[in-house]
Order: C-alpha cells, then structure tokens, then sequence
C-alpha cells in the first residue's frame, strides 16, 4: 500500500475518536490534511478545533471549521496530529514541517494525543530522522555547540521562520536511545524554545493506517 493511502486511512480512522461538542487540537501536516478533511463532515457537531500552525488555521476555516484560542477553550479532550518518527513505545519526533512549539503545546494541553502515521514512519530507535529544534535567533549558534558536546552534528534550516519568528536546527547523527533524558537535557539549553521529542508526552493512541499500532 502507498504512504499515501495509509495517510488518508489513518486520518479517516481518526475521526473516530471524535466525540460530539468536542474541541480538537490538529496538528499539522500531510497526514494531518486528511484528518481535517474528514473532520468537515463532522462541523456541526463539533465546537471547533485548536490549530498548531498558520497552515492548518488555514485549512480549517477554508472548510468552515471554527478555528479556537486555546487560552480560551481551556484543556481539550482529544488532540490529532502525525509525526516524523514513532518508535515502539509512542514516543515521537515532529518538527519536520516546523511546527513543534504549538504542536506540544497543544499535545500537552490535551487529554488523549492520537498520533496518525503511515508505516514508513515506524522506527526501533528514534534519530534516522533528524531531530528538529526550535532555537531563539540569536542563541543558533551557542546550541549548535551545546549539540557538538553531545555529539549531534547541527544543520541550521536556513531560510525557514517558524510561526513564531524562531528558527530550526535539525540534528543528525543521533541514536536516541533515552527520549526523555535528551529532551528534559535540551530543555535546559538557554535559547531552546522547543525539542522536536514528543517522549514525556508522547502519543497514548497510534494509528498506523487504519490500525492500532
């Protein structure tokens, strides 16, 4: 089966987390649209939905969905988005499209995190996929130190501005044996804004397809 049939199928299955009055939280992303394509037939029997990028508000009020300020709605039942990697125990790494900081904003702010994905995004050890950061501007260079210590090699995405005027630094060359250790780790660099590790909040629900990883 093609990624992009899994990636309609785990969007569609999605839906079925849905409940009605419900705000969702959506992430971003290819896999992502899909869900929001199916959420459309639901509007009406939603309240709307907490967006995690420009993109996604976008999408969403094209299809008539009411976009909501989390600082308003207050916690959320449900939060859908995918994810870069996903390895055995749900644990994540996103940022690929630049959209971590909201997106684990609003991870954390939900109730249950249903990742969607399609199998190629199933790994046993995080780090094939460059791990993304979300840097203040003027600190890019002191935490691309900080990740040369700790034996990263650091590749400023030039040209890319995050949703909140930050930039990204994407990591190779990581085996991410202990997610959670390198985030709380990272966490503490002066100048992270955000770790593109979903570990300490990682995903209760994986849709791997239609299927329950």
């Amino acid at each position: 089966m093609s990624n992009a049939n899994e990636k309609r199928q785990a969007g569609e299955a999605a839906i079925r987390y849905v409940e009605d009055g419900a705000i969702i939280g959506v992430g971003t992303g290819s896999t992502v649209a899909f869900f929001i394509d199916a959420l459309a037939d639901l509007k009406d029997r939603i309240q709307g939905a907490v967006s995690s990028s420009e993109q996604s508000t976008a999408h969403l009020k094209r299809l008539g969905i009411p976009v909501l300020d989390l600082n308003a709605t207050g916690s959320l039942s449900l939060y859908i988005d995918g994810a870069d990697e996903c390895d055995p125990h749900k644990r994540l790494i996103k940022g690929g499209g630049a959209a971590l900081t909201r997106e684990k904003i609003v991870a954390e702010a939900s109730d249950k995190f249903v990742c969607i994905i399609d199998s190629s995004k199933r790994v046993d050890l995080l780090g094939k996929f460059p791990l993304p950061i979300e840097v203040i501007p003027m600190a890019r260079s002191l935490i691309g130190r900080e990740i040369v210590k700790r034996g990263g090699n650091p590749v400023w995405r030039d040209g890319v501005v995050t949703d909140n005027g930050n930039w990204i630094i994407d990591v190779h060359g990581w085996q991410i044996a202990d997610p959670v250790a390198l985030e709380n780790d990272l966490n503490q660099v002066p100048g992270v804004v955000a770790v593109g590790l979903f570990a300490r909040r990682a995903a209760d629900v994986v849709l791997v397809g239609d299927k329950v990883m």
